[in-house]
């Protein structure tokens, strides 16, 4: 029976596991923490969404950092047989808007349940608390890993340490440090899906403040780089919500490739209308509160907090009543309606973000094995590969697919 060893819990090394015990193989776990999972229980605001119920054309399309690697994975291993895997595990699920699947339960407590109902019932060895110092490689082969405490052998190993955000569930980089050690390129981190923060000190008048079905695009040196439509929320530093970790990446690659160029991100907050129809709406609510005050007008339109500051930004007086506002003041409000701006300094810490962009180079690894094409027997699975998606299930499934083809491979 072939010994193999998995380096870290997280969602790509139980599929691992699951997947080389199912081919035959002995597997043990080294876990760093105290227990298996811990950035599972996270994801999903807590409930977990698993993956992602679209073809694989688009789980591909929904993986901006090397999703062309992944096809032979997702087919391997596909959106359709994870949900088929918890099924039978006993964890049913339910798919919600935009294909995003979760635990019937909302609970992500439940995953970790099911996988280790899968893990004992396979006779996975789970070890706790033993952080990997190196991986031990001889004659160009990868036969066992050290912790402080001991040396483990085996037949083959994987590496599913996840990136390095949420240092607190574990992963803090370590596998990167482990494949640089013994020769393979780390591409450089760069936090993807991560809150952003602005200049404007007035944005925590909007913090707690959620907006639906808006568009948020992000303009460098005044040229339009990515836009989104979606859900974002404002934050005491900034923005966040779904589309601005989607944008997030493409804010991050641009501080790398143009640092001296000012990013912006500029809220459309009425996308569906054009600037004119806009108009005629703002004046239809005008004459109906022509009597009113401007700051006591706009309720119909805009949420209670972002009135003061819409109206700020406008330069016009709070006080003033409506049929008093003139054109060009008029104008500018509906400006400031399809244009708030915001501008970026900077990204919130990679350690803040949901996933991690960069890690093992997708050149040296197998793609149809997830065996390292310098080290016979070493694989990797999951986040320690340079791999990245938007929000919506697509980086668990890229976690599930990498680790059952790793564990499978390494099985046999």
């Amino acid at each position: 029976m072939k010994q193999v060893l998995i380096i870290g819990g997280g969602a790509a090394g139980l599929m691992a596991a699951v997947s080389a015990a199912q081919h035959g193989a002995k597997v043990t776990i080294l876990e760093k923490m105290k227990d298996i999972g811990r950035k599972i229980l996270i994801t999903g605001k807590g409930r977990c969404n698993l993956t992602n119920s679209c073809d694989i054309p688009e789980l591909v399309k929904n993986m901006p950092g090397n999703g062309s690697f992944l096809y032979s994975a997702f087919h391997a291993f596909s959106n359709l047989d994870s949900i088929e895997f918890f099924n039978q595990a006993g964890l049913p699920t339910k798919v919600e808007r935009g294909g995003r699947v979760f635990p019937v339960s909302d609970q992500a407590k439940d995953v970790i349940k099911a996988f280790a109902r899968q893990l004992a019932k396979l006779d996975v060895a789970v070890t706790l608390g033993q952080p990997v110092k190196k991986l031990i490689v001889e004659n160009g082969r990868a036969i066992g890993a050290a912790t402080i405490d001991a040396e483990y052998r085996a037949d083959a190993i994987i590496v599913t340490t996840g990136g390095a955000s949420y240092p607190g569930t574990g992963s803090s980089g370590d596998g990167y440090r482990l494949a640089e050690v013994i020769g393979h390129t780390i591409v450089p981190l760069k936090p993807s899906l991560v809150p952003l923060e602005v200049e404007e000190d007035w944005i925590t008048e909007l913090q707690g403040l959620s907006l639906k079905n808006v568009t948020a695009t992000v303009i460098c040196d005044g040229k339009k780089a990515a836009d989104e439509f979606g859900e974002m929320l404002f934050t005491h530093y900034g923005l966040s919500g779904p589309i601005i970790l989607s944008l997030s990446k493409k804010v991050a690659e641009l501080f790398v490739a143009t640092p001296d160029k000012e990013v912006t991100i500029e809220i459309n907050l009425k996308p569906a209308l054009s600037m004119e129809i806009l108009d005629k709406r703002l004046q239809r609510d005008f004459t109906k509160f022509a009597k009113k005050q401007l700051k006591n007008s706009l309720h119909e339109l805009l949420p209670a907090k972002l009135i003061p500051v819409v109206i700020d930004l406008s330069f016009i007086d709070a006080d003033k009543f409506v049929h008093q506002i003139t054109k060009e003041e008029r104008s500018r409000l509906l400006n400031v309606l399809q244009h708030l701006t915001f501008t970026i300094p900077q990204t919130r810490p990679v350690t803040e973000a949901i996933v991690t962009a960069g890690g093992v180079s997708t050149k040296e690894i197998d793609a149809r094995t997830m065996e390292s094409k310098l080290v016979n027997a070493l694989f990797f699975a999951g986040e320690v590969i340079d791999i990245d998606g938007y929000t919506g299930g697509f980086n668990l499934q890229a976690a599930f697919s990498t680790g059952y083809v790793a564990g499978k491979y390494a099985a046999t």
